[in-house]
């Protein structure tokens, strides 16, 4: 009770911001000068320093608070656990709205929150939230615009001020993430105060991000990759985030790389994606962009050049890609491992050009990671950025760690030397068959090795003699299906039959992992917001109970007469 904030006046008010290592860094930022752009957003075409960006949080807060009933305040007040639901893409009125909410002490939540923020696109699906949510549950439910307190007049970096009271707690919540349900309904990770501010530092660390880095930010920015990689670690380093919010668009992002190779002010320094965008970006390229004259083909691939670095996250990036990308950007893709609930644990340095293909990296430093089998096993995790809670959740919460306290990763990794590999999700990329134990993602990787692939997933099938059977999704690169492909590859019902798959594989995969099902689908499979393929979802839509009634489902037929005897493993 000696504190001397017990003893003097709270120190608070309109330009006052909470003491915490985060605003105090952008604070900082905002009295630079020559001032440097901090947030850039494509869509609004707008870009706002980091005084103007101060600026409109403060404005934006005093809004929130005005429009909160006095209960809540009430909750703020103590320090209580109050969130507050953020409706935005990735943009600048998405900066401003996170940290206004951080900065009144509350938690940034997808839903299940007293209010909701709107952004200027999506203020009429706010009100009709309100609409109905006033008369359901709650009578004080407020849908607050964000775009109204955006452009205010900037402040003088002289006239805002850190309160002096105490730090708020680094303990408590700052952001809500939700898993992205690959193995059940997603939950939401609740995320320590620390996750914005010192877990931001350490990836920043570890890529070296600097003030006069630019980071093109294209992913979505409610999911892990486009909050904890993304958007507090470059807003943290003083860094530029251009964002480019809505439907991903490969032939913009090609136009937009090649911007920054032609012109310096456009300059870009890092970019992250899922496989998926390198994938569309790929066969864009393949498609169009090697077409063309020399001069203009080159000016693109300067723009894949520019970087410092390109990341890849989320799920793993297929071989194919991999090489691809290294040979135009003559970098590879840095690679890592992590989930909602503790970020990323194994991480591919920049400069380190002996890490394997395929591997995830090495264990970042300050996390006590074991395998359960010891050199292969699931991924068991203890570190200081790991969620606090599942929202609600008190139960999950607790089956989400062993007796000794370790997460639960529930993925399969394999270590060699100092470098970790991921295997699979224990409950969907591990297939056990006819005794043995198969990793599906080493079967995805030959597959993709195929020149003919675009896109493969592989899954069990339940089957009564063998437990499981290994099947195979594909789909198919249309500029290989010509007329050779054809004639090796084709029955005339199917493009692509199991009997030439398992042939083409033969030499890269043992007998007993070869697919025994097959279903080629044409387009690109479905995806959820975050890039990566649903197995729980895909994997009985295109293999059904009945899939032997199934035409589209092949079943392989050890039979020479063509019958219907399916073959043992």
């Amino acid at each position: 009770m000696d504190d001397r904030v017990f003893l003097v006046p709270k120190h608070d008010g309109y330009n006052i911001l909470p003491c915490t290592p985060l605003f105090n860094r952008l604070l900082r930022f905002a009295g630079r000068s020559p001032a440097r752009v901090a947030i850039r957003d494509t869509r609004a075409d707008c870009q706002r320093t980091h005084i103007e960006l101060l600026t409109d949080v403060l404005a934006f807060r005093a809004v929130i608070r005005d429009a909160l009933d006095s209960t809540t305040l009430t909750a703020l007040e103590r320090g209580d656990e109050v969130y507050l639901a953020i409706l935005a893409a990735g943009g600048y009125e998405y900066a401003v709205a996170m940290l206004a909410v951080l900065a009144l002490g509350a938690a940034a939540v997808p839903s299940r929150a007293r209010v909701v923020l709107a952004s200027t696109t999506e203020v009429e699906k706010g009100g009709q939230l309100m609409a109905r949510i006033t008369k359901s549950s709650n009578p004080e439910f407020k849908c607050i615009p964000i775009g109204s307190s955006t452009f205010t007049p900037a402040m003088s970096w002289s006239d805002i001020f850190m309160s002096s009271d105490r730090y708020l707690d680094e303990n408590a919540p700052s952001v809500v993430i939700f898993t992205s349900g690959t193995t059940g309904p997603p939950k939401g990770s609740v995320m320590r105060r620390a996750y914005v501010s010192d877990c931001a530092m350490e990836v920043a660390d570890f890529y070296g991000v600097k003030e006069d880095d630019v980071l093109l930010h294209v992913l979505p920015v409610h999911h892990a990759t486009g909050v904890g990689i993304n958007f507090f670690p470059f807003l943290i380093s003083g860094s530029c985030i251009e964002f480019r919010s809505g439907g991903f668009d490969e032939h913009w992002m090609w136009k937009r790389w090649k911007e920054g190779a032609l012109n310096p002010d456009r300059r870009l320094t890092f970019f992250s994606g899922v496989p998926t965008i390198y994938m569309r970006m790929r066969r864009h390229f393949q498609r169009s962009l090697s077409r063309l004259p020399t001069a203009e083909l080159n000016a693109y691939i300067a723009g894949a050049r520019q970087f410092r670095a390109c990341l890849c996250g989320t799920s793993a990036l297929p071989h194919p890609l991999n090489q691809f990308w290294t040979e135009i950007m003559q970098k590879k893709i840095v690679q890592r491992y992590g989930a909602t609930e503790f970020g990323a644990v194994f991480k591919v340095r920049l400069d380190d050009a002996d890490a394997p293909d395929g591997s995830v990296g090495e264990k970042a430093s300050g996390i006590e990671l074991k395998l359960s089998e010891g050199d292969e096993g699931e991924v068991l995790i203890k570190n200081p950025y790991m969620f606090s809670k599942y929202l609600f959740d008190r139960e999950a919460t607790a089956k989400a760690h062993d007796r000794d306290g370790f997460f639960r990763s529930g993925d399969i990794a394999r270590r060699e030397g100092r470098y970790y590999w991921i295997i699979g999700r224990a409950s969907l990329d591990i297939i056990k068959s006819g005794g043995y134990k198969i990793s599906a993602l080493d079967i995805e990787r030959e597959l993709y090795a195929l020149p003919y692939i675009s896109e493969a997933m592989v899954v069990g099938v339940a089957d009564e003699e063998f437990g499981e059977r290994v099947a195979a999704l594909i789909s198919l690169q249309d500029e290989e299906l010509n007329d050779t492909f054809q004639e090796s590859h084709s029955d005339g019902k199917h493009l692509l039959t199991i009997k030439d798959l398992r042939r083409d594989l033969r030499e890269r995969l043992a007998g007993y992992k070869l697919p025994t099902l097959l279903r080629v689908i044409n387009g690109e499979f479905p995806k959820a917001m975050t890039g990566k393929v649903q197995k729980m979802v895909l994997g009985p839509q295109f293999f059904p109970p009945d899939y032997k009634a199934c035409p589209e489902v092949q079943c392989w037929d050890a039979s020479a007469a063509g019958g219907t005897i399916l073959a043992k493993l």
